[in-house]
């Protein structure tokens, strides 16, 4: 069988890009060593863990929320099953959307793991042990990531857990430790702290959400420590003991120091993601990496001719939209056109209520790299929707070049975070200035009045505050 194009892997990346190049007129397959299509993100990841974070919030919205709002209800009952339930139909829904758009498109689909055997060639090896090869012009890695380990710390998916774990649990743990203050660690002790678990949060450095802007960060730490978060900073886990009523953690100062013991009933191990490479054949085959992460070029090729790689596997942000326009563009451009994207416009959103969105610099990347720039800044207590909404925690931000005005970043705390972030990719995609936002007309009574509100901001001419 041969091929213009086979794709291994079929997460955000790799199924948007046989998609696109099959549009394109291109003979292509996939090989995918799930049985769902999907990767990590539709499968364990996004789609999940939003279904979860959805229905938690409900459930804590009418526990805490609904008796402000003149709404009597009682205290509401949790029925995890029915929980657990919705978020499976959620993913079944779009890994089943997956296969019939890969099927509309003509892309044909091979199940087992890829492994390449040089240019041209991928062998695919069954669940049964059977093999075939696949011939091909062209090949790309769209493998995504796994969780990382952490040393002297045995995941076992029941007690120590992943995200997957995570999304498994059978009932609400009494105490539950996440070990890492990024995206996933806080997104995952959202929901189950909202269902009733005490949530501590173990961090290695001295902030959480590394990368992101630190105002934002130290203000998000607030929020959270209101809705029962424990935060344990500049620490390191450097053992885990488990028994039949819990995990005992050794936990370390960073810097060094006496150890002390915390205790929980579940574990969550939120450390980072590492490239999904095993098996591939990378070594053999030549392809070269760094790291961990498959080395490329501008137009996403290997140093092997014939053999692309993108999305979690390639250098960049692990992100599912990232790798999507990857996908896209490598895809695009084997087909003769000039595909792109611009990483200095990738929106990125934490999950968390409220949601943290942020598109393009942080103040700290542009003090290191020399930038002048102002700030413009609202906060939503004065933001009449806000209090409408109750929901005023949070602000906005924007970041805007100093000489020329053009906004370099945007970033939001608010309900509804991961919505508004994205007339400021637009904005910045077109290289537009805090005053083409500032004069942009929203409509009121909506959240996005912040929006505009902070581009006046950045001129000191804010209207409501």
């Amino acid at each position: 069988m041969s091929y213009d194009l086979i794709v291994i892997g079929t997460g955000p990346g790799g199924y948007v890009c046989a998609i696109r190049a099959a549009q394109l007129g291109l003979k292509v397959a996939v090989v995918e060593k799930r049985k769902t299509h999907g990767g990590t993100c539709l499968n364990v990841g996004c789609i999940p863990s939003k279904a979860m974070l959805h229905a938690s919030e409900m459930f804590h919205e009418a526990g805490h929320g609904f008796a402000a709002l003149g709404i009597d209800v009682g205290a509401p009952k949790l029925n995890l099953a029915g929980m657990m339930k919705h978020k499976q139909e959620t993913v079944d829904a779009n890994v089943s959307g997956v296969g019939f758009l890969l099927k509309k498109n003509k892309v044909e689909a091979f199940h087992g793991l890829g492994t390449i055997l040089g240019t041209g060639k991928v062998q695919v090896t069954a669940d049964d042990g059977t093999k075939q090869v696949l011939e091909t012009k062209n090949i790309v890695i769209a493998t995504g990531s796994e969780s990382a380990n952490l040393p002297n710390v045995t995941v076992d998916e029941r007690q120590i857990v992943t995200s997957t774990g995570a999304l498994e649990l059978t009932k609400v743990p009494g105490k539950m430790v996440v070990i890492g203050a990024g995206v996933i660690g806080l997104e995952m002790g959202s929901v189950w702290g909202r269902l009733g678990a005490e949530v501590q949060v173990i961090e290695y450095l001295d902030r959480i959400l590394p990368g992101m802007d630190s105002e934002v960060a130290k203000q998000t730490q607030r929020i959270l420590e209101k809705q029962g978060f424990k935060f344990h900073l500049s620490k390191k886990v450097t053992g885990a003991k488990v028994a039949k009523d819990g995990v005992t953690l050794t936990v370390e100062p960073a810097a060094g120091g006496a150890a002390e013991e915390v205790k929980a009933d579940v574990v969550l191990v939120a450390i980072g993601r590492r490239p999904n490479t095993d098996g591939l054949g990378l070594e053999a085959a030549g392809v070269a990496t760094e790291r961990g992460r498959v080395t490329i070029g501008p137009h996403f090729e290997t140093n092997v001719p014939g053999i692309y790689a993108i999305g979690d596997v390639v250098r960049g942000p692990m992100l599912a939209h990232k790798a999507e326009d990857e996908g896209v563009a490598v895809a695009e451009i084997l087909a003769g056109k000039a595909g792109h994207v611009n990483y200095d416009v990738i929106p990125g959103v934490v999950y968390t209520f409220p949601e943290v969105a942020s598109v393009g610099k942080t103040e700290e990347e542009l003090k290191a790299a020399n930038v002048a720039y102002n700030v413009g800044k609202f906060p939503f207590t004065a933001n009449g929707r806000a209090r409408a909404n109750r929901a005023t925690d949070g602000f906005v931000k924007v970041l805007a070049d100093k000489a020329t005005d053009r906004v370099l970043g945007v970033h939001i705390i608010a309900a509804g975070a991961g919505e508004m972030i994205h007339e400021a990719a637009v904005l910045m995609e077109f290289g537009g200035s805090s005053e083409d936002l500032a004069r942009t007309c929203h409509a009121h009574p909506t959240m996005s009045e912040a929006v505009k509100e902070a581009a006046m901001a950045v001129e000191k001419r804010q209207i409501h505050m």
